[in-house]
């Protein structure tokens, strides 16, 4: 999946059609830290969507909007297609009439996640990719989690992974967790600094407070950085083996993906640790060039990045940082 922003006229759902100020005036509203929330109303179906980011993958994407379609919770289901060549706008108006479609004009890459969060203005909303679904029962199980605890702002869930339903090895790096529970708001699952982007479900108040997904890493460890915005907005963010996910990745070579991440969590050093970290992560990658492809690689794309990693320097509130340093430990 090569997830990507922008409406284009009436292909857009009718939330795109307001004024661009009254747009922002509602985003600052609604991005606020927790609040006090009273009782849920409304049907699940009105609360809760589901976003898929995707690129060229029309085939991937007919099963899974089949998936999506065929559950109990009827979620409102929103493409997000990156200015895909393929046809597949085309297909998703032909053959899936109740599912919304935002066409974006180019490649947005993650960042096309956001704009359908801000697009389908459901309270919750689930990602999924175009190789990804949820299991039958897993959204209202999420949901519960999300109305009974107001300071959860994300849910990782559990993912199988393939037909045999095989576990995905983040599964036990979640469940292990060296942050702990987290006190009754955690909801019974563990205290996380990580998930997979297409099993996951936010409470969209927290979302557009963290920002979304950071525009300048594109695509590729984007939920790392995620994870440490919604902690420092105040959000919590929990894993909950009980939520499951399903996810059948093409088995096809994806060359180029390693240097690609590598170089995002250059960046998210520069981003969010102190700076002594990012010098020394950044001084490494450089001396594993001289003998490393993928190293050379990621260092050639930090470097015209690294200005504005610079600009938009924001680091992490002490506590926050105490909690990576506990994750990077453990890993």
């Amino acid at each position: 999946m090569q997830p990507a922003q922008g409406p284009q006229e009436s292909q857009g759902p009718q939330e795109f059609q307001g004024s661009r100020k009254a747009q922002k005036a509602q985003e600052a509203q609604e991005a606020q830290g927790p609040q006090e929330q009273g009782p849920a109303s409304g049907s699940l179906r009105d609360r809760l969507g589901v976003v898929i980011a995707t690129r060229d993958r029309r085939e991937s994407l007919a099963h899974t909007l089949e998936r999506l379609r065929a559950l109990p919770e009827q979620p409102r289901i929103l493409v997000a297609d990156n200015a895909s060549g393929d046809g597949t706008p085309e297909m998703v108006l032909r053959s899936f009439p109740g599912v919304e479609l935002l066409r974006l004009p180019v490649n947005r890459g993650a960042l096309a996640r956001n704009d359908g969060v801000r697009a389908l203005r459901t309270e919750y909303v689930a990602f999924s990719d175009d190789d990804s679904w949820w299991e039958p029962g897993s959204l209202s199980a999420a949901a519960r989690v999300l109305d009974a605890h107001p300071g959860v702002g994300l849910i990782a869930a559990n993912i199988t992974v393939g037909s045999g339903g095989a576990p995905d090895p983040l599964n036990s790096v979640l469940a292990n967790s060296p942050l702990g529970d987290g006190g009754p708001d955690a909801a019974g699952g563990r205290d996380v600094l990580g998930f997979l982007g297409c099993a996951a479900v936010v409470r969209r108040q927290a979302y557009l407070a963290a920002g979304g997904y950071h525009p300048l890493l594109f695509f590729g460890a984007e939920e790392t950085l995620l994870a440490y915005d919604l902690r420092a907005a105040g959000w919590r963010v929990v894993h909950r083996p009980d939520v499951l996910a399903r996810h059948a990745p093409a088995d096809t070579p994806r060359p180029g993906r390693a240097a690609l991440v590598h170089r995002n969590e250059l960046l998210i050093a520069w981003l969010r640790r102190p700076l002594r970290v990012a010098l020394a992560r950044t001084a490494a990658s450089c001396a594993a060039a001289v003998r490393d492809g993928g190293a050379r690689r990621a260092v050639r794309g930090l470097l015209p990045r690294l200005p504005a990693a610079v600009r938009l320097r924001r680091p992490l509130p002490p506590a926050v940082e105490a909690a990576a340093r506990r994750v990077e430990a453990a890993s």
